[in-house]
């Protein structure tokens, strides 16, 4: 292992994202094999390099000293989210395509939005992930807002 394939940066910062998933393995799995992500460590924790970011991923548990009354645990209800990894893509017909032929599942195809293309897939333990492709947001324009809003 490399440390520049690790996430930890000689200055400033590094976002990472960390997933609390009920089998390593076949998160792993996901996202090295569908994704396209590289293993940089197999577990505790495991730890995938996406393009230029790093998945982190761990059984849950109980608290521990460093975060005490927390306890980890995967996504319960997929009809409920209160945060998802967002993955820019620069040919989102194409990301739909292989990472579908790969065992992704999309919820819908890419919809077009004015300022962007996309559409959400669910990893092995639920989480939502968006796949977008910047459109019209690079002229400027904007996406209608949601109905209901404003």
């Amino acid at each position: 292992m490399r440390r520049e394939d690790l996430p930890a940066p000689e200055t400033g910062i590094v976002l990472t994202h960390f997933l609390t998933v009920a089998d390593v393995p076949r998160s792993r799995a996901f996202y090295t094999d569908v994704l396209g992500g590289e293993i940089v460590l197999e577990e505790n924790p495991c730890i995938v390099r996406l393009a230029n970011a790093w998945i982190l991923m761990n059984p849950g548990g109980g608290p521990t000293p460093d975060k005490p009354d927390i306890t980890l645990r995967p996504p319960e209800d997929e009809g409920t989210a209160s945060s998802f990894l967002n993955i820019r893509v620069a040919d989102i017909q194409a990301c739909y395509q292989e990472w579908s032929s790969k065992g992704a599942q999309f919820l819908t195809p890419p919809i077009d939005r004015k300022a962007e293309v996309r559409c959400y897939m669910r990893d092995p333990d639920g989480y939502l992930i968006e796949v977008g492709q910047s459109t019209g947001l690079l002229q400027g324009i904007l996406a209608d807002p949601p109905a209901g809003t404003g």
